[in-house]
């Protein structure tokens, strides 16, 4: 039989996933092999001149062509179904469950790069990149298109998860996290330069931010001082650098993707901790412990921006391409060694009950927190 013929090895995978409900062909099977999506199964020669055999059918084979038959459906490209294949792989296998594996290093980093230049970011990238060069009216065209682009996402920050859970108690408005519309000032500056942009403009747009747990006159004081010769000088550069989010994700390897899909998943976990806080999860002091981290870091705003709890594959795309950076690296492996001194995160002291203890205390907040809130609509007339 000619290689790369459906033979006895490829039917055994048909009937093995058919079993489990999951319909594929020998001639998919085939075709996905074509694009450098499945392996080929593991073959052994039979001596010189006389060809060589499957013995058995290799269990990634089975495994990977499961993966692409749940993510790749008619119609749909396939570098987002390599994209949900990718993030499964990260995924810590069910009890009795086989874990699934990795797609092919080379068709993650294709399809990261094809995801990532239809992004928001990266057409603003492009946007302002070409400004630089093309005279004041392509300058003015480009604060128009990135107050545009910026507009159309609705870039606001969420307000600090202690503010919320003040508001909650005591029965206000919750709070709006800050404008964020001086991102068009970054934009500008990474295209046109900093110093087309100004020290004030950009100060405003750390400030608002919260980059680093800074204020504006923070900002504004050490910025300026820069500006001015008397405090220690700004590389702007490191702003063109960190912009570019292909570069890294063109050079780096298969462990390296690994390591910051690894870096992504641990990062959405402690932030949905953070954020829960505003939600009247009771406290401890490991979950207290972890905010401060993350405070003191000036990091929650950079969270907020880049994590999504049930992202499209192009938010997956770019936020992993963010954890590329040893910013957020070295952020997880902080809160990673925090959470090994305080374990117990959801231990209530002086409760044994442990985290069965922590979950009736918090359902029993949320429902007291509902009948209040249902008693002052009915108090001041607006229940229904």
């Amino acid at each position: 039989m000619a290689r790369g013929a459906p033979g006895p090895a490829d039917q055994q995978v048909v009937r093995e996933l058919a079993s489990r409900g999951v319909v594929v062909t020998a001639s998919q099977l085939e075709s996905w092999r074509r694009v450098g999506l499945l392996p080929r199964h593991r073959r052994r020669g039979l001596g010189r001149g006389r060809g060589s055999v499957v013995d058995v059918v290799d269990p990634v084979v089975v495994e990977s062509a499961a993966a692409l038959a749940r993510h790749l459906r008619q119609g749909r490209d396939r570098r987002l179904a390599v994209l949900d294949w990718f993030a499964e792989a990260g995924m810590p296998a069910q009890p009795g469950a086989v874990q699934v594996p990795e797609p092919p290093v080379d068709a993650v980093r294709e399809a990261l790069l094809w995801a990532l230049r239809g992004t928001v970011s990266h057409r603003l990238m492009e946007v302002a990149r070409g400004a630089a060069s093309a005279g004041e009216e392509a300058q003015d065209a480009l604060y128009a298109v990135a107050g545009q682009m910026i507009g159309s996402r609705a870039y606001r920050g969420a307000a600090h998860p202690a503010l919320v859970r003040a508001a909650l108690l005591a029965d206000e408005d919750l709070p709006e996290g800050p404008e964020l519309g001086g991102m068009v000032h970054l934009v500008a500056a990474i295209g046109l330069g900093a110093q087309e942009v100004g020290a004030d403009a950009l100060a405003e747009a750390f400030g608002t931010w919260g980059m680093f747990g800074l204020s504006v006159e923070d900002w504004v004081r050490m910025l300026g001082a820069a500006e001015r010769g008397e405090g220690p000088p700004v590389d702007w550069g490191l702003l063109q650098q960190h912009a570019d989010v292909l570069g890294p994700v063109q050079r780096a390897g298969g462990e390296e993707l690994v390591h910051a899909r690894t870096v992504l998943l641990g990062l959405r976990m402690f932030y949905g901790l953070y954020m829960m806080h505003g939600l009247f999860m009771p406290d401890t002091p490991g979950l207290a412990a972890m905010r401060d981290l993350i405070d003191s870091w000036g990091m929650g705003p950079f969270l907020d921006h880049m994590i999504s709890l049930a992202p499209s594959p192009r938010q997956y795309a770019e936020s992993l391409a963010m954890c590329l950076e040893p910013l957020f690296g070295h952020l997880y492996e902080a809160l990673m060694e925090q959470l090994a001194q305080s374990p117990d995160l959801f231990h209530l002291p002086g409760d044994e009950t442990g985290a069965a203890g922590f979950m009736e205390t918090w359902m029993t907040t949320l429902r007291e927190q509902a009948a209040a809130a249902a008693a002052a609509g009915a108090t001041d007339g607006t229940e229904g």
